[in-house]
């Protein structure tokens, strides 16, 4: 399987868009995802500079991407945050999401952070496995904590 890892185009987000739905439903957390295409494609993912994404294509089909943004530690200064990594059901076990890893990693080094951050869910243990195999630090210590739009405007 021939894969190119590339930076995501405007044309690609009803498909990176689509992964991202198929992420919610393997988290079953589908009834959470309420970010329309319309939405994802005028808040300007891909194009902003503030919101990043990759793809993983072969023969002409995006197989994965990685959506990710660039932040600011107060502890450990400049940072990326990779806020998903999803690979197609079909394409996984391939080395796919090991590129695209891979390959943020390289957009990490390129943009000078200090520190690459990302959550995994406790229970998908193939996912911790596979950023084990990175050397990643897993703190259990750091609980993630929200506020969700309905409750920013009481």
């Amino acid at each position: 399987m021939d894969i190119q890892i590339r930076e995501a185009a405007q044309k690609d987000l009803p498909l990176v868009y689509e992964l991202i739905y198929e992420l919610a439903e393997f988290e079953n957390t589908s009834q959470e995802h309420n970010v329309t295409l319309e939405q994802f494609i005028e808040d300007g993912i891909g194009s902003d500079p503030h919101y990043l994404s990759i793809v993983a294509e072969s023969n002409d089909e995006i197989c994965g991407m990685a959506l990710y943004y660039l932040g600011y530690s107060t502890w450990k200064g400049k940072m990326m945050y990779l806020d998903d990594i999803v690979v197609k059901a079909k394409h996984r076990r391939n080395g796919i999401g090991k590129l695209l890893f891979q390959h943020l990693i390289q957009k990490a080094i390129e943009h000078e952070v200090n520190q690459l951050r990302w959550h995994v869910l406790d229970w998908n243990k193939s996912a911790i496995e596979f950023y084990k195999q990175f050397d990643a630090s897993l703190d259990g210590e750091w609980i993630t904590c929200k506020l969700e739009k309905e409750k920013l405007y009481l």
